[in-house]
């Protein structure tokens, strides 16, 4: 017996996809990139003094925005595309349209989805490390860090753990939930920055011994 026309697959409805996983997956994905924006950029805005308040704000709006031009011109396709090295992906664009419509590597979802997915978890760790910079990194300098810094070192820790087809991956090493790829890259990202940053923290004659009263957050009135 043959289906009704309306529910044969196309292209908007292919048989490999999950509705289900792939709203779950969006929903998820909205809720950390929530945590991005306006989250953190409240909370870097709130917890430095009056005159950095602007600068920690943008740093962390900056870095969302940047890292999504990043990720689909080239990011994305370097963390989870076709094979370069063994520990990097091809750069290429994530935009054709053929592609975002194809299943991605991995469940029962569009190419569309796990970019968008992947992308607010890349936004997120450059956000994370720049909670380590507050005060201490002209905006400028961290204008050029962040495609830098996403193109040489979280698209390597990406691809070799997260892309099955990543060295470290291969090997058996697994993270669910970031803890390689995220946290430990930032921290360390952050720890270094800070170190080799810490002269530069004292703007206005302060030193870190010195108790600096933070700005009320921008609800707080």
């Amino acid at each position: 017996m043959s289906l009704p026309s309306n529910l044969n697959p196309d292209e908007a409805s292919p048989p490999w996809l999950n509705k289900g996983d792939n709203s779950w997956q969006l929903t998820a994905a909205t809720l950390v990139g929530l945590q991005s924006v306006p989250g953190l950029v409240i909370l870097y805005g709130s917890i430095v003094k009056k005159k950095w308040a602007v600068n920690s704000a943008f740093m962390a709006l900056y870095a969302f925005a940047a890292v999504l031009v990043c990720w689909v011109g080239w990011g994305y396709r370097m963390s989870f595309g076709d094979k370069f090295i063994h520990f990097l992906g091809m750069p290429n664009v994530s935009l054709d349209a053929q592609y975002l419509i194809e299943q991605a590597f991995l469940g029962y979802l569009p190419n569309a989805t796990m970019i968008y997915f992947q992308f607010v978890f890349a936004a997120i760790t450059l956000i994370l490390v720049a909670g380590a910079l507050l005060g201490r990194m002209n905006f400028l300098a961290w204008m050029l860090f962040v495609p830098l810094w996403l193109t040489f070192s979280y698209t390597i820790t990406a691809y070799s753990i997260w892309c099955p087809e990543g060295w470290l991956s291969k090997k058996g090493i697994i993270d669910y939930s970031g803890g390689y790829v995220i946290h430990l890259s930032s921290g360390v990202a952050g720890f270094t920055a800070a170190y080799w940053g810490q002269d530069y923290f004292g703007w206005d004659g302060l030193v870190s011994t010195v108790v600096i009263p933070i700005q009320s957050a921008p609800m707080h009135r």
